[in-house]
């Protein structure tokens, strides 16, 4: 029998073929979290795959079938394109702590899984060898636990990232988050992304009964909760903004005082293959929460991941193993940088500018999506993960672009509205090449290029 352990804050899933696995969570009450509560049907689907769709069930989860757009006092509706799925498949948003306990139950019902509260320290290594995992148990008790793979996942503030990764993280914005209570949305079932000044605000269900409200707020400073600076903010800059449908249970949210706030954070995945060791979730990757689409990655890596060590019988030789794991990296990529760059990209379109080309951009944006047919199916495809194809994502943005300078040349161009075109062009190659470098231009469009791609398991090679 083989031994697997799951250091950090993990979604606890990589119970495979009957392999032990120690899972150690630093905390095991319900976490109370104001992102990770949305799942695309993209991420759904990688549920379904893994056996774990029932984690969404009991848990008062709402189904979601589209995003709602609002610019201007304008708003147009974009549904997932989900006439070819099960009926079953669609969106959830839900409590996150509700899902994860959900997660916990699960796998700890398994005879194979050791659950565990206890805080990771440190990685254990021998000669450059990843052996386990230092810990300490709520009595103050240090302990250590070996295991031949150690898969490291503690979150976005990972403290043992920097053994396994080069870590690059961004924090381009917070998200301020309210939860609003007995509030109808103008689109049932459906997200709703405010483009507001001088960043985006989201709205989406939550359970039966409440809906949560994230505002972006740029930078890394943001006013203080405390000093009644923020609700004077909400009231003042981002009330007016928002749908009249759903103003009144804005404001009483702000009055009841339930503020939280979340630093978003990106950083691109920078592995350093470790034998014994695998980086996984938000320690080893990260985008801009703005499309949800966080979780869907995690969800698709595990798949890879476990489909990977299915055929393993023995996970003792750890640089075959290290070396044979290596291809991990290169499957991920299609379905994660798509993702990725799409976040991103989005949210630089979304958030407000006064240069005059950005501000076309988004608009084009806008109107692009608000024609329906393969201007709105093909990008909703991206978002939900349904469809996550690195050349589509990059074909859609550069119509967008292409829209937006044909816009401007009616009903006659200028001199002033073809430079104002040129840099909107300029502009939009500016948003997404730097974040498609980043991601690995090789591994994204071509990973079959890759030489790790072809790794056959260890057994097959000796």
């Amino acid at each position: 029998m083989k031994i697997q352990y799951i250091p950090g804050r993990s979604i606890t899933v990589m119970t495979l073929d009957g392999r032990r696995v120690h899972v150690i969570e630093r905390d095991l009450t319900e976490p109370d979290r104001i992102v990770g509560e949305l799942l695309q049907p993209g991420g759904y689907l990688k549920l379904m795959e893994l056996g774990l769709q029932d984690c969404v069930d009991e848990i008062d989860a709402q189904r979601v079938l589209g995003y709602a757009l609002f610019k201007d006092g304008k708003n147009t509706k974009l549904s997932y394109p989900l006439e070819k799925f099960h009926s079953d498949v669609a969106g959830r948003s839900f409590h996150n702590g509700r899902f994860i306990q959900r997660m916990r139950e699960k796998a700890a019902s398994l005879p194979n899984v050791q659950l565990e509260q206890g805080t990771v320290t440190s990685l254990l290594e021998e000669n450059g060898t990843v052996k386990g995992v230092q810990y300490k148990i709520k009595s103050g008790e240090e302990l250590k636990a070996y295991a031949p793979l150690t898969i490291v996942c503690d979150g976005c503030f990972s403290n043992l990232r920097r053994a396994l990764c080069s870590p690059k993280v961004e924090v381009p914005s917070c998200f301020v988050g309210l939860v609003l209570e007995n509030c109808e949305l103008p689109h049932a079932n459906h997200g709703h992304v405010i483009l507001a000044n001088p960043s985006p605000i989201l709205f989406y269900p939550i359970s039966s009964t409440e809906v949560r409200c994230l505002v972006d707020v740029p930078g890394q400073k943001v006013p203080s909760i405390a000093s009644g600076e923020m609700a004077n903010y909400l009231k003042t800059v981002v009330a007016p903004q928002i749908p009249p449908q759903i103003y009144d249970s804005f404001i009483a949210a702000i009055d009841k005082g339930s503020i939280r706030t979340m630093p978003n954070r990106s950083m691109p995945a920078a592995p350093h293959p470790t034998p014994g060791a695998l980086l996984m979730g938000d320690a080893f990757n990260m985008r801009h929460p703005l499309t949800g689409g966080g979780m869907t990655v995690a969800l698709s890596d595990i798949v890879v991941l476990r489909n990977l060590i299915k055929p393993l019988r023995n996970l003792h030789d750890a640089s075959a193993l290290c070396k044979y794991l290596e291809s991990f990296y290169t499957l991920r990529k299609p379905v994660a940088s798509t993702i990725n760059t799409l976040a991103g990209a989005l949210y630089k379109v979304f958030s407000s500018s006064p240069d005059k080309a950005r501000d076309e951009m988004r608009q084009a944006c806008f109107d692009y999506l608000s024609l329906g047919g393969v201007c709105s199916n093909g990008p909703i495809a991206l978002l939900s993960g349904l469809n996550p194809r690195p050349l589509s994502l990059v074909a859609h943005f550069f119509a967008v672009a292409i829209f937006g300078v044909g816009r401007l040349m009616l009903p006659l161009p200028s001199p002033k509205r073809l430079w104002t075109g040129a840099r909107l062009i300029s502009g939009a190659c500016g948003i997404i090449f730097p974040i498609i470098k980043a991601e690995g231009v090789r591994q994204m469009f071509f990973p079959a290029t890759v030489p790790a791609y072809y790794r056959a398991p260890p057994e097959a090679e000796f």
